[in-house]
């Protein structure tokens, strides 16, 4: 297995991770779907990760923007990780 093709699977975990983000973000509003079995693994998953930056970014009136600084960060370490690979791949090759 080359370095190559481990970049789409690297791509795809990130991917799967937004989503995971974005449903539990959308689930938020409804209380019940939180308190669900799917919810609380969600939350399991989520929440470490969300919970970092609503300790830097407080709630504005009703509106959290932590998780959507989270998923712009998300998206820019996805973009640095295959950066990295790439130059590795190419140093390599």
């Amino acid at each position: 297995m080359n370095l190559l093709s481990i970049i789409p699977v690297i791509s795809m975990i990130f991917s799967i991770y937004s989503f995971m983000l974005i449903i539990y973000i959308l689930m938020s509003w409804v209380p019940a779907a939180q308190s669900s079995s799917f919810g609380r693994l969600l939350a399991k998953f989520c929440e470490p990760y969300l919970g970092f930056f609503r300790k830097f970014i407080p709630p504005i009136g009703m509106i959290d923007f932590s998780p959507i600084i989270a998923i712009l960060l998300l998206s820019f370490i996805e973009r640095g990780v295959k950066i990295v690979l790439l130059n590795i791949l190419n140093m390599v090759a």
